[in-house]
């Protein structure tokens, strides 16, 4: 009987182990099909394509350091046996040497230093050189899908010793020695499991995570179990531990930065540390490894205290491996968490890059372009990109601010407006920074490309055209030729359009100001004054310049004056080109080249330019604007401590402007709603965009590439005067608190001085109560002030065939004549007039 119950007991036995076998075969070989045809779509990660910012570049005199190069090399990539390039130091000096996987040719260069400033730069063949560039600095990669996900792929060799140490130290610390499975490890977090009643134990491997992740879902039941493990026997009977490990580290999510989930340790340590995976030191390896369990509840950023306890677990756990020594684990315990800023989401541009890839599949016509392993080559300069970011932060809570304090007693929601940055360098036209948006995860669409009415930084273009045409010999009627002291008034008028509509423009604010020159009406932004004066040039004249400028949708309407057509931020950078950059207008552009994996060239773009008015008619025009910056609606951006030479206008309608630039930056900035409702009006361009530009030219020209900022210099024939802002006169001791510094073509500057007013009682009181004709104009054969600066320098290769757009003679027989409302003799003194009770203009 006992032999027999043996004997049935081992059958029943051998039966369980059979069918065990069975079982575990079965799924052995389904799940090898699955992992086969997992295997054969391809590799397990996309090879995806990698944005690159522009090469810096390194010009004599510039404050630099060796270091600072150095550490910019580093970062692009460059090491002892890169094929992107080498760097040797020795002392003050660099030698740079780019590889065959370089974005330029592999001439090298020697860059000396003395005091943190560059004293020569030499070719390898001793030629003296005035700039050289570095490699570009890698920003971020596409996002692999709709999911968000970025993966900066790496292969072992990249991973530092480190890392792999720190890993296997608290997540399997017997990884390179198991098959792939810990039993005992599994069998102890069971029984933990179920005496907790939680399902919170590990007890997997690093290849059971990896098969985890590849295959299944995250959820814990006993079914799952046993295919993680079938799947892990498969990915360990096919891959070396180097592969799996290699897999891992390419695979594991390491958190979230704004919208974009951050997979793998090359991706982490860019988003985290700004840093290549290979340049991470041990706590820095021992941060990132300490995130692999809940990176969410880890987030740096958000709790950098639980970060830095995690590392130290994991510190620890590298001593009691071997892997570091106690005194090492103390002094990496001791490191700050050296994150790069927390906006880094903003300063990886994803406005920027989310363009360039529209961009990218419209050029390359592939909707596949993330997956080609391309080099994309952009505009981008990433220390300008910071800044903007910042200057967008701290702009945009001082809006936030104002309107917390105009609805403190009101019940109403707040609609907290959108903002836009683009920064352009004024003299190649590439787009250096760009923000679309005051926070990507929560919008991603782009301002930068919204079309909005353009207030007032438009009228600019009003007073261009009217040196313009000018310049090509046409009087404007009775004023004749165009200048910074041609009277304008300033009253209210009516205009009628074709269809019968009236149209009464008024100021922002103030009311009209009467009789005023022409310096005075753009520096105060005053409409019927502006209007007037394309009425004279013709709004024909005006919205053809204009649209040859960038802003496509202008029309020859009284109302294109002040800015009622709409132009993205983009555009509008493009439109300013013209007045920093002698009347050429440069199409902005962020796409320079791009690449294949081997660094061969598959498309390069080449920037547009044309010539669009008179280099003396854009200099003229600047010279108006610097009037705006120094004494008119912009001089708040004095008062926040940005000094340099500039040249700006602020801008209202809906929205809130400002365009503005100095000899080497252009940048423009938007603020509005995105329900088209309108800003109050304590968020006019002054108090709304304007400090945001002055933020970030203040960081701007703090950079080494843009400290060099300028006075412009005037072309030939124009003369710097200076005169009184009330009369248009030569400024002389008679009115020394009412001065301003303006712009003259030869010939066409005040020849008397304010003085004269006192001298002549019949003058003065014509120009006081309006009889009398208005100061005749200067005939081009009066003598000529001193010219107090050089001749310019063209900073920009004009293109060997200019487009010039015609500025037809004005109009002013093809418009109706109407009617003005007339002033009392009070009105006329003291400036007042006009119906304060119309809606408000664009200004």
């Amino acid at each position: 009987m006992d032999n027999r119950f043996v004997r049935y007991l081992a059958i029943a036995v051998l039966g369980c182990i059979a069918i065990g076998l069975a079982t575990l075969g079965y799924y052995y070989f389904k799940y090898e099909r699955v992992v086969d045809e997992r295997l054969a779509k391809g590799p397990l990660f996309a090879n995806v394509s990698q944005i690159y910012a522009a090469p810096r570049e390194v010009r004599d005199g510039q404050k630099l350091s060796v270091s600072t190069i150095a550490t910019d090399l580093r970062r692009a990539g460059y090491n002892s046996n890169s094929q992107l390039g080498t760097f040797q130091l020795n002392g003050d000096s660099i030698f740079i040497k780019p590889g065959p996987q370089s974005y330029h040719t592999t001439d090298g260069a020697t860059i000396t230093t003395q005091n943190g400033v560059v004293q020569k730069i030499t070719a390898e063949n001793g030629a003296p050189l005035s700039a050289y560039e570095l490699e570009p600095q890698l920003i971020t990669a596409l996002s692999e899908d709709n999911s968000r996900t970025k993966r900066l792929l790496i292969t072992y060799k990249d991973i530092p010793p480190r890392m792999v140490q720190a890993v296997t130290s608290i997540e399997d610390r017997n990884f390179f020695e198991h098959n792939g499975i810990n039993f005992l490890r599994i069998a102890r977090c069971g029984i933990e499991d179920i005496v907790s009643g939680r399902k919170r134990c590990g007890g997997s491997t690093l290849t059971m995570q990896l098969a985890r992740g590849f295959f299944l879902s995250p959820e814990k039941h006993l079914k799952r179990k046993m295919i993680e493990i079938m799947i892990t026997l498969q990915l360990e009977s096919r891959f070396s531990k180097q592969q799996i490990f290699e897999m891992y580290a390419n695979q594991m999510n390491l958190g979230h930065l704004g919208s974009y989930e951050i997979n793998g340790f090359g991706e982490a340590a860019h988003a985290f540390f700004g840093k290549n995976l290979s340049q991470l030191d041990t706590a820095e390896c021992a941060l990132l490894a300490g995130l692999l369990q809940n990176p969410s509840y880890r987030n740096p950023y958000r709790h950098p205290q639980r970060a830095i306890e995690r590392r130290n677990v994991v510190l620890d756990s590298m001593v009691e491996t071997g892997a570091i020594s106690s005194s090492e684990a103390t002094r990496a315990k001791a490191e700050p968490l050296h994150l790069v800023p927390p906006n880094v989401e903003a300063s990886q541009a994803p406005y920027f890059v989310d363009l360039v890839h529209e961009q990218l599949v419209k050029r390359i016509s592939d909707q596949d372009v993330a997956h080609q392993n391309l080099r994309i080559y952009t505009s981008l300069d990433p220390d300008l990109q910071r800044a903007a970011s910042e200057a967008v932060d701290i702009g945009m809570k001082n809006v936030d601010e104002i309107l917390h304090k105009l609805h403190a007693k009101s019940t109403t929601p707040i609609t907290y407006p959108q903002v836009a940055l683009v920064a352009l360098n004024p003299h190649t036209g590439q787009i250096l920074a760009l923000v679309g948006g005051r926070n990507y995860s929560t919008s991603q669409l782009n301002h930068a490309m919204a079309k909005r009415p353009t207030g007032s930084i438009f009228k600019p273009f009003v007073y261009a055209a009217a040196y313009n045409t000018s310049l090509n010999g046409t009087s404007l009627g009775q004023s004749g030729v165009f200048t910074a002291a041609t009277h304008l008034n300033d009253e209210a008028t009516t205009y009628t359009d074709a269809s019968g509509r009236t149209y009464t423009p008024r100021n922002l604010i103030s009311g009209y100001k009467g009789d005023v020159i022409a310096a005075y009406a753009l520096a105060h932004s005053l409409n019927a004054a502006t209007i007037q004066l394309a009425q004279m040039v013709g709004f024909d004249n005006v919205a053809a310049l204009a649209r040859a400028s960038g802003i496509t949708s202008a029309r020859g309407t009284p109302s294109v004056a002040i800015g009622t057509y709409n132009a993205t931020p983009i555009d509008m950078a493009g439109a300013y080109s013209v007045f920093a950059n002698g009347g050429v207008h440069l199409t902005p552009w962020m796409l320079a080249s791009v690449r294949n994996a081997n660094g061969d060239i598959v498309a390069d773009y080449s920037p547009e330019a044309k010539q669009v008015m008179d280099p003396r008619a854009a200099f003229l025009t600047q010279s108006l604007m610097e009037g705006v910056m120094n004494y008119g609606t912009a001089a708040g951006v004095r008062a926040r401590g940005f000094s340099a030479p500039a040249a700006g206008k602020t801008g209202t309608s809906h929205d809130a402007w400002f365009a503005g630039y100095t000899s080497n930056l252009i940048c423009i900035v938007w603020v509005g709603n995105d329900d088209y409702t309108t800003l109050p009006t304590q968020l006019e361009g002054a108090r709304a965009a304007a400090p945001i530009w002055a933020e970030f030219m203040k960081r701007a020209i703090q950079l080494p590439q843009y400290s060099d900022v300028k006075p412009f210099s005037p072309p030939d024939g124009i003369t710097i005067v200076k005169i009184d802002r009330d009369s248009g006169l030569l400024a002389d001791p008679a009115c020394p608190d009412r001065t301003m510094n303006v712009a003259f073509l030869d010939g066409t500057a005040p020849t008397g001085s304010c003085s004269q007013m006192n001298e002549n009682p019949q003058n003065f009181f014509q120009k006081l109560f309006g009889f009398g004709s208005h100061p005749a104009q200067v005939s081009p054969q009066a003598p000529a002030a001193t010219n107090p600066h050089p001749p310019a320098t063209p900073q920009h290769p004009v293109p060997a065939n200019p487009v010039t757009v015609p500025i037809a003679p004005p109009q002013q027989e093809q418009q109706p004549e109407q009617p003005k409302k007339k002033r009392n003799i009070f009105q006329k003194i003291f400036g007042g007039g006009g119906d304060k009770k119309q809606p408000s203009e664009p200004q």
